[in-house]
C-alpha cells in the first residue's frame, strides 16, 4: 500500500473511514469481516441495497446525519481512543460452559464494581466518545443495578448493548425494561444447531431453548439481536447447520469466535490450523449470500483469505473491486445504530475492564495493565497491542458532555 502523505487530503480522508464503519464484541475482538462485494467506486466497500439503507460518499453517510446520535465513521482514532469498551459486570453464572473465559462462579464477588463505581466508569468512557459499551459477565443480569447503569450510560450518550447469560431469568419483562433504559442491542451464544450440541457445551439442559425464545421475545420488544458462536472441536462438523439456524433467527450480526484456551477452554479443545482454514474459506463463501453480517473475532487470519479470495476473484474477472475486508453485510450492523469497526483487535481500538476494574487489553489476554479503581482510564495507545495498556488521570466530571452533545476531540 502506498504511504498515506502521497494521497490527496480527500483520499486519505477515505482511506480512514475505510478503517472504522462502527459490533457487538467479545471479551477479545477482530473484526476481520467480509462480505458481498459493493458497487465500483463506493469507499469503503460501502452499498446500497442493503437494510437500513446505503451510505452515500462513503462516509458512512446516514440520511439525516445531523440529527443522527449514532458517531461517525471517522470519529475514532485508535491511537488515541477504544471503539469498543467491554465491562465484565459480574462473574456470577448459572451456567457451566466447557470454554468459559470467566471460569464463572454461581455467587457475585463482593469485589466487584459498586453502582457509584459503575457509573463513574461509564462517565469516565464517554470522555473517548461515543463509544460502544458493552455489558458482559457472567451473567449481567445477576446484578440488580444493571437496568439503572443501562440507562445511566445510554444518557451519556454511550451506544449500550448487554451479552446476559441465556437463562429463565431473561424474560420478555426483563427485556422491555432494557429496551426501555436505553439498550440498543442484546447478543445471545448459541453454540449448536440442535438442543443436544449447543446444551452439552454449555453444561445446563434446556440452555438451546432459552437461547432462541430470547432472540424472539428480544424483537417483539424492539431490541437488534446478534448470535455469538465459538467454534471448537465440539461443534466444527456443525458449522453449515449452524450457518442455516441463523438465517431463520432474524438477526443482524452473527459474531463466530475462534476458540482461545483461556479460562476453561483447554488446547485440545482448539481444531488444527488447517480446520481453521476450512472454516474461513466457509464463512466467505456464505457471508456473500448472508441475511446478516458476519464477523470473526480472535482470528485475525480470516483478514488474510478474505483479501486472498479477492484477489482471486479479481483475477478471475468475478469481482472489479480491489480487496476490502469490510463490504458487504455493513448496513445490517448500522441499522440499529451499533455499528461496525475494521482493524480492532487487543488494546487497538478495544479495552476490557474486569468486574474488579482491572484494565486488560482483551478478556482473552487477561494481563493487567493496572487497576481502574485508583485513577480513570486514559485514551488507550497502540502499545495496548502488546499488552501495556496506558492510563492517566481524566478531564473532570464536568467536562462529560450530555447525549445531544458532540464527542470531544481526543488530545494528543
Amino acid at each position: 500500500m502506498s504511504h498515506p502523505g502521497k494521497h490527496t487530503q480527500d483520499e486519505a480522508r477515505s482511506m480512514t473511514i475505510s478503517r472504522h464503519a462502527g459490533v457487538v464484541g467479545g471479551p477479545g475482538d477482530d473484526t476481520g469481516h467480509v462480505g458481498r462485494p459493493g458497487p465500483v467506486g463506493e469507499a469503503a466497500g460501502h452499498h446500497a441495497g442493503r437494510p437500513g439503507g446505503g451510505h452515500p460518499g462513503g462516509h458512512g453517510g446516514h440520511p439525516g446525519r445531523a440529527s443522527d446520535p449514532r458517531p461517525g465513521v471517522g470519529d475514532f482514532d485508535f491511537s488515541q481512543s477504544p471503539w469498543l469498551v467491554i465491562w465484565e459486570t459480574t462473574r456470577a453464572c448459572d451456567l457451566a460452559c466447557k470454554h468459559c473465559r470467566a471460569e464463572a462462579i454461581p455467587h457475585r464477588d463482593p469485589g466487584e464494581l459498586s453502582t457509584v463505581e459503575a457509573k463513574r466508569l461509564l462517565e469516565d468512557v464517554r470522555r473517548f466518545g461515543r463509544v460502544l459499551f458493552v455489558f458482559t459477565g457472567g451473567d449481567a443480569l445477576k446484578r440488580e443495578d444493571i437496568f439503572e447503569l443501562t440507562e445511566h450510560g445510554s444518557k451519556l450518550g454511550l451506544r449500550m448493548a448487554m451479552t446476559p447469560t441465556v437463562s429463565p431469568r431473561v424474560t420478555p419483562d426483563t427485556l422491555q425494561r432494557l429496551k426501555l433504559a436505553g439498550l440498543a442491542r442484546i447478543s445471545v451464544s448459541i453454540d449448536g444447531s440442535t438442543p443436544a450440541i449447543h446444551d452439552a457445551i454449555r453444561g445446563v439442559p434446556g440452555c438451546w431453548d432459552w437461547a432462541v425464545r430470547i432472540l424472539r421475545e428480544a424483537k417483539e420488544a424492539g431490541l437488534s439481536t446478534q448470535v455469538n458462536t465459538t467454534v471448537s472441536n465440539w461443534n466444527l462438523e456443525d458449522f453449515d447447520a449452524l450457518y442455516e439456524l441463523m438465517t431463520t433467527l432474524g438477526i443482524v450480526f452473527w459474531e463466530v469466535f475462534f476458540l482461545v484456551p483461556t479460562g476453561r477452554a483447554r488446547p485440545q479443545d482448539v481444531p488444527t490450523p488447517e480446520q481453521w482454514e476450512q472454516v474461513f474459506h466457509r464463512m466467505y463463501d456464505l457471508s456473500k449470500d448472508a441475511p446478516f453480517d458476519i464477523k470473526a473475532t480472535a482470528a485475525p487470519q480470516y483478514r488474510r483469505v478474505v483479501v486472498q479470495r479477492q484477489v482471486a476473484e479479481r483475477r478471475q474477472g468475478s469481482r472489479e473491486q480491489a480487496p476490502d475486508e469490510l463490504t458487504a453485510g455493513l448496513d445490517f450492523s448500522l441499522s440499529d445504530g451499533v455499528g461496525r469497526a475494521k482493524g480492532v483487535n487487543d488494546g487497538d481500538g478495544f479495552m476490557f475492564v474486569s468486574h474488579t476494574g482491572e484494565i486488560y487489553p482483551s478478556g482473552f489476554l487477561p494481563l493487567s495493565s493496572t487497576s481502574w479503581r485508583p485513577t480513570a482510564p486514559r485514551r488507550s495507545s497502540s502499545s495496548c497491542a502488546t499488552a501495556r495498556c496506558s492510563r492517566a488521570s481524566a478531564p473532570s466530571a464536568s467536562t462529560v458532555p450530555s447525549a445531544g452533545a458532540a464527542a470531544p476531540a481526543p488530545s494528543a
